[in-house]
């Protein structure tokens, strides 16, 4: 990276002088970068204004998932939470983000048991006692985006699927407490990992998390095989999502030739998900989405 002149206006668009405002962000990146870590560009640090916008979106994303809480049940179909999402979202002023993203379509993936993601919904497809799902909301409010997810066990799941779930959730949590200003994203991914194969689980490695706020999916990639002390440093303005998929056995997966969007475990075993929106700050993160 290339420092600017010291009195040039900052790159951020805040109005302010280089020196008063991103100078001495920019020389510790330079330094890490010097050492060879691999830096976020700035084009993957998010403007306070961003960062306000992006929260109005989340705020959005957030309020959808909590009315699928509350409405969720056995005998629903897939369809029905579809068009939840929809008119919730819409009323809201806002797009559902996965409408006819690269060709799919529907408002939101819903992805049940076997499912690891992007499960399409359906009216053919009715929730049963004892399925566990993931419903993935992600929404753009203004042009800026949001993006989580939460798992919801319908009825009584039976001890194993439910001790997935939760050690699904743990893994997040875990993951999440090692995102700190000047850390590693593999910190991050270690935790992760180790938590999941510790309660001898398996973690997807083909699919993971992304960068998010400015488009739907953004640098950087976020894997969850990562050791710690490796990958993108963490600087303060970064957004990505923290979205482990926890297989209950192998970790391969295969794509539904059917749809082309659906993803399955290999072994037909169950798989887990949640996802949260992460905003790295000075002194930790903030969740803004969940």
């Amino acid at each position: 990276m290339e420092l600017l002149e010291r009195n040039a206006p900052c790159w951020c668009g805040s109005g302010k002088k280089y020196k008063k405002c991103h100078e001495a962000f920019d020389e510790k990146l330079k330094m890490y970068e010097n050492k060879g870590v691999l830096i976020p560009s700035h084009d993957i640090i998010k403007t306070p204004a961003q960062i306000e916008k992006i929260k109005e979106s989340a705020k959005i994303n957030i309020a959808v998932l909590d009315y699928v809480a509350e409405h969720i049940q056995a005998g629903i179909t897939t369809q029905e939470i579809d068009d939840w999402v929809y008119k919730i979202t819409t009323e809201a002023g806002a797009i559902p983000a996965p409408l006819d993203y690269e060709g799919y379509p529907k408002s939101v993936c819903t992805s049940i048991n076997d499912q690891v993601c992007h499960g399409i919904p359906s009216e053919e497809i009715v929730l049963k006692e004892g399925d566990i799902i993931n419903v993935d909301v992600s929404t753009i409010l203004d042009g800026y985006f949001s993006d989580s997810s939460r798992m919801f066990c319908i009825g009584n799941v039976g001890p194993e699927k439910q001790r997935l779930v939760d050690v699904t959730k743990e893994c997040v949590e875990k993951g999440l407490a090692q995102v700190k200003p000047w850390g590693f994203l593999g910190d991050m991914s270690q935790a992760v990992y180790d938590h999941a194969h510790a309660n001898g689980y398996s973690v997807v490695r083909e699919i993971g998390g992304h960068g998010v706020g400015l488009e739907f999916h953004e640098d950087p990639w976020v894997g969850y095989i990562g050791k710690a002390g490796t990958g993108m440093l963490l600087a303060p303005g970064m957004i990505f999502t923290i979205e482990p998929m926890i297989n209950m056995g192998s970790h391969e997966i295969f794509v539904d030739d059917s749809d082309g969007w659906t993803v399955y475990t290999e072994d037909g075993k169950p798989s887990a998900q949640w996802e949260i929106m992460v905003l790295v700050t000075e002194d930790g993160y903030e969740v803004l989405a969940y």
